[in-house]
Order: structure tokens, then sequence, then C-alpha cells
């Protein structure tokens, strides 16, 4: 019943999206990458500097639930004249739970890869109803397996890596063994071939972001996640073209009757500017913050009908999932994308489909 409910949810939530946000189609974009070599230049950042940050520790009893980042640009190429460009969005995501001694009791780690291709006209050559799965949704078809010199498939290795994690400490996250790029730990080694950086930086930042919503020793963790590019613009001679990539994050924890014990919500919004040649112009080594790091400087304040920040409306709507279920969830009303109910809309103005969508997929996966 609850995936059915799941199934239904989606396809309402995308004809909903399709109007404001495209994000209604069913297809799914192919992954390309199918060579481990290729998979290791996705996220070769270091891990963030852990001056000035600290790492919370929950109660005893309760659990701290957080979601961290890490962004790459870096395998986006401008259009040529011969061969189209691509705005590429390899979004690193980790969601913890950790305990009252500052250790992971869960580690879930997913990516959103968005590809997004730009023609040698400066036009967006993406639907923008594509939908995209992350890679643990796409699993087996991801198709790294064959090309991993210890026959592991994505998915396979990140639940080691998540297996890793867990009873370590955000010093042990930031100070673990890495040589080039990789575990340089044996053990961890021995199951973890791909490049480790990114999860290495999104789990330290989850731990740094973990917030007291209400989750309780016992409590299962699951993560959800869902793309949209409607937001893309083609380029024109008056202004640059916007390759858009707009990530939802949910990590939910469910107490032992599947209710909600914490959530939390977060947007990872990825920008690539290009010309009418396709030619990209945004320096591939940004940053790009999520929104609830950016806070304040999100800047949705003085536009929003209740004068109420993005992360205030994304914190209204954590707490209304509290104590539901995912059918609960999933039955959210909703008006053309917005809150319907006259409580949920009074706190919350913004669309909320993705969120739907995101915590009734963190639902699923924590069952």
């Amino acid at each position: 019943m609850m995936k059915k409910n799941l199934i239904a949810l989606l396809g309402v939530a995308a004809m909903s999206m399709s109007v404001f946000a495209g994000c209604g189609s069913t297809e799914t974009a192919a992954p390309t990458e199918t060579t481990e070599s290729t998979e290791a230049t996705e996220s070769t950042e270091a891990a963030a500097p852990a001056e000035d940050r600290v790492a919370p520790v929950a109660a005893e009893g309760e659990l701290l639930t957080g979601v961290g980042t890490s962004v790459s640009l870096a395998d986006s190429k401008s259009a040529t004249a011969n061969t189209a460009g691509t705005a590429q969005f390899d979004t690193t995501i980790a969601a913890v739970t950790v305990d009252s001694n500052g250790a992971i009791v869960e580690c879930v780690l997913d990516v959103a890869q968005t590809k997004i291709e730009i023609n040698k006209l400066g036009k967006v050559a993406t639907d923008l109803d594509t939908e995209f799965k992350s890679k643990k949704e796409l699993g087996d078809d991801y198709g790294m397996k064959a090309a991993s010199p210890i026959g592991k498939e994505w998915y396979e290795q990140a639940a080691a890596f998540e297996e890793w994690a867990v009873g370590k400490t955000v010093d042990d996250i930031n100070n673990m063994a890495v040589e080039e790029g990789k575990a340089s730990d044996a053990d961890l080694a021995a199951s973890v071939t791909i490049h480790v950086n990114g999860f290495q930086t999104a789990v330290a930042d989850a731990m740094y972001n973990a917030v007291a919503g209400g989750a309780k020793e016992g409590d299962k963790l699951g993560l959800g996640v869902t793309t949209n590019i409607g937001s893309s613009t083609d380029a024109s001679k008056d202004a640059d073209g916007n390759a858009q990539a707009d990530t939802t994050i949910s990590a939910v924890t469910l107490d032992a009757d599947g209710v909600v014990t914490s959530d939390f919500i977060d947007v990872v919004q990825g920008k690539i500017a290009f010309d009418t040649l396709g030619v990209i112009s945004t320096d591939l080594n940004s940053t790009v913050d999520s929104k609830k790091t950016l806070g304040d400087a999100y800047g949705m304040k003085n536009a929003s009908a209740i004068g109420k920040e993005w992360y205030e409306q994304a914190a209204s709507f954590e707490e209304y999932t509290v104590g539901k279920t995912m059918d609960e969830i999933s039955g959210t009303a909703m008006d053309a994308g917005a809150a319907a109910d006259a409580d949920l809309a009074a706190s919350v103005s913004i669309h909320i489909s993705d969120f739907v969508v995101a915590a009734a997929k963190a639902c699923e996966n924590a069952q």
C-alpha cells in the first residue's frame, strides 16, 4: 500500500510540477558513466576545513538528524561547433543520525547526478520534463560494476562506506585516511574503490548541521531525493542562458510504527550560465551552498507573501511532517503545487510538491 501511494504521489506531483517547474515526465536520463576512472572525477574536492564549526551531540536517549552536501560542477563542458555541451551537477548527499557521544548511528549516502545538454545555439536541449534518478535509485542500471576492479556497483560501494561511518565522530570523518581522493585504509579500500572526498565532505557537513528534531534511539533513517530542471532557460542576445538543477532533499527518521519523528529538508540549487554559442561562463570550481546553508543570504524574505525566509518555511514543513506516516504525507493537499491546507499555507507559501515527494521517498527508504 505504501509503495502504491508513493507511486501515485510521484505522478500527481509530476503533473503539478510540469505547470510551475518542469518536472513531469517519467523519462529517465540514461547514465553515460560506465567506467570507474570517469566516476572518480566527480568529487575531487577536499573535505571542508572544520575551523569554527562544532559538531553538536544529542541528549541521552535522543538522536540528532542532519543532512550535508558536496557539489561539483567540474565535469561540465561548453558546446563547440561540432559537439553539444553539458552542464553537469554532481551533488553528493549524506544523511546521518548522531548520538549523545557525537557518533554516527546511521549514515545514508546518495548522489544526484544531473546532466543538462546545451547545444551550439545556446539552447537547452534536454527535455525540461526529464525525471532524473539518483545513483542509488538507478541501482544496477548505473553501470559501474563491469568496470569496477572489485566488481561492485556504485550503491554497493556507497553501502560499504555507510557501514564504515557508523560509530565515527566528526573528527574521525575529517581525519580519515585518503590518498589521491581514495580511501587508503586497507579495510575500507577493499570495498570502496571510488573517490571518497565527496562522501567525506558531505558526511562531516551533515554532522555539523545535525539538529534535535525529535528522533529517538531505535528510529530508522531514510533519505529521499528529487531533482528537476524546469527553471532552465535558453540564452538570448539580451541574456545568458541558465542551466539550473534544483535537488530537493529530505532525511526522515521513523519510529517502529512508521511515524515520522524528525525531518530535515534542504535544497541544492545549482546554476550554470552559458552564452548563445553554448559557451559556459560560470566558474566550474565555484562552491554551491544549499539553501539552508545560505540562510538569510538566500534572500527570499522580502519577496515572501508571509515575510518568511526559505529556511523558515522549510522548518514549518518539517514540523508538519513530524507525527505523520508516509501515507499521510503523500496525501498532503496541494493547489497548483502550493499547500491547500490553511494552517500549513499560513507558514509555507512556497511550492511544496518536491518537499512532499522527497519526504515520501525518505519514508519509503527508511522501511
